[in-house]
């Protein structure tokens, strides 16, 4: 690792972003957090304000974004990321993806940065062909409920592959599939949350459509490397960084049964619009290029990210919001 070098990630508050914050720490970079809360916790990274190579601005990237001094790298990870937060604010989901992500490319331009973009599965969305390679195009609804998450997306790897070809910056395209972990908010819309909410409730687990759908869960850890590995790579076009272990909803609503041992049981309620019916990563390119596959075993990576549930607040577990997909 470059180690003494500078590196802004945003989202710095965010599940991932403060994540990769703790690594990039950990690694001896001088590191600029931000974020303008919007869904972000200062919780996440407030184990980080003493330290004396980290600071934070509270900033909305869709404005023009100002960082004084050298940079070397920039991580664009904000952006809404669930379905609760994208449902209720889709201009702000719009934006960032647009306005944010044209703002930190032309910082990444003006500073001679490296950029590396998070986008997301959703680009392919409801897939016709599974597993899901990056040649894939995928089978998005433009104007559904979703729209306006995955074509933000889309944009956003347009524009960036767009300064990459036209001004040769040097530019990182992840596409990040199901992710799990501790500081996942417990009733943020994901179903990995909204499954062991319901448990930690003493509720039935409500499962839309008939829990067929597929999901590929990656434990935090493993992602946070991929992400390193791609962001040091020499690899310039989208990259698949998941867990290819697929598996039902149904299944998996059971898994999380076994795992609370108690006695709830699952209940259906209709598909929402637009929800995919598969999603499994192929990872044959960052196993080739990268080095890298998952570690972390879902077993290993549910029990780790329940204890963490389990700590939280009771009024953070007693609040539900049942406006989640199966995400």
């Amino acid at each position: 690792m470059n180690s003494g070098k500078r590196i802004l990630i945003t989202g710095a508050a965010g599940f991932l972003g403060s994540h990769l914050c703790d690594r990039f720490i950990k690694e001896g970079f001088d590191v600029i957090g931000m974020d303008n809360l919007i869904t972000g916790d200062l919780r996440n990274i407030e184990h980080l304000f003493k330290l004396p190579n980290f600071e934070f601005y509270e900033h909305d990237v869709s404005k023009f974004v100002y960082v004084p001094g050298n940079l070397d790298y920039i991580l664009h990870f904000a952006s809404p990321a669930s379905p609760i937060d994208y449902l209720k604010i889709p201009i702000q989901t719009l934006k960032v993806g647009s306005l944010g992500t044209h703002n930190l490319l032309g910082l990444a331009r003006v500073k001679k940065a490296r950029i590396l973009v998070a986008s997301t599965s959703e680009v392919y969305g409801d897939p016709t062909v599974n597993p899901q390679p990056e040649e894939y195009w995928g089978n998005v609804n433009p104007v559904g409920p979703r729209g306006v998450y995955d074509e933000a997306k889309r944009f956003q790897e347009a524009i960036t592959m767009a300064y990459h070809t036209f001004h040769g910056l040097e530019t990182r395209i992840i596409r990040i599939f199901n992710t799990y972990g501790p500081r996942m908010r417990l009733n943020d819309g994901r179903v990995l949350p909204a499954f062991i909410g319901q448990a930690l409730r003493g509720e039935d687990l409500t499962v839309f459509g008939d829990g067929s759908q597929t999901r590929s869960f990656c434990y935090v850890d493993d992602l946070v490397e991929g992400i390193c590995r791609l962001l040091f790579s020499d690899y310039s076009q989208p990259m698949n960084i998941g867990n290819p272990d697929e598996i039902t909803i149904k299944q998996f609503g059971d898994e999380i049964i076994k795992l609370t041992g108690t006695s709830q049981k699952l209940i259906l309620k209709p598909l929402p619009t637009d929800d995919p019916k598969q999603r499994r990563p192929d990872i044959t390119k960052a196993r080739s290029i990268l080095g890298w596959e998952p570690k972390i075993s879902r077993a290993e990576g549910l029990k780790i990210t329940y204890e963490y549930f389990k700590s939280l607040p009771e009024k953070e577990i007693l609040h539900k919001d049942f406006t989640y997909f199966n995400k």
